[in-house]
């Protein structure tokens, strides 16, 4: 079960600055790949959205200047990221450390929701079949990326954890038994 936690951290504002003026269309295309690649070792991810698995989800990290665009297509997924509100059917919008904590199940998206943390608009159904689909796959988003870059992983890794550490913000799925 997911720890209660005193306060989300934020994305530094200073980095966030510096995102506003980063070109998003190679950071899509490589989030769209990535996204693939997870559909492809987790393809129980996208069947799980059933009905869903066509629908247009908007994540906006409330501390990032951009909003993340996942259409699922079926398995097929890409992934956008766009300046602005965009359209979907469903949106979750929250501290970006909020959402990944999510991802990797180190909080309780109840709490979350709750304490307004968290916020979903637009067809909640939809939200919570993305939500369920995400607990079901028990991703670790941090052990996706190191398993594709081959030699760096072990560097990769030990440099996720000392952001994890300095920042607050969970990189990794934690361990069940850190969990408890």
């Amino acid at each position: 079960m997911p720890q209660p936690q005193a306060s989300i951290p934020l994305f530094p504002p200073v980095l966030a600055r510096a995102l506003k003026v980063m070109p998003l269309a190679p950071l899509s295309l490589s989030l769209t790949a990535y996204s693939r690649k997870i559909a492809k070792t987790h393809p129980g991810l996208f069947r799980r959205l059933g009905e869903f698995d066509h629908t247009r989800f908007i994540l906006d990290p409330t501390d990032l200047p951009f909003v993340i665009c996942l259409d699922p297509n079926g398995g097929v997924p890409r992934v956008t990221l766009l300046r602005g509100r965009g359209e979907g059917a469903a949106r979750i919008s929250g501290p970006f450390a909020a959402l990944i904590g999510l991802v990797h199940g180190a909080y309780d998206g109840d709490a979350l929701f709750f304490s307004r943390d968290l916020v979903v608009e637009g067809d909640t159904g939809a939200a919570l079949a993305l939500r369920n689909a995400v607990d079901d796959a028990e991703l670790d988003l941090a052990q996706e990326i190191a398993s594709i870059t081959g030699p760096l992983a072990r560097p990769l890794q030990h440099l996720i954890a000392f952001a994890e550490r300095r920042t607050g913000v969970c990189l990794t799925r934690p361990d069940e038994a850190e969990a408890w």
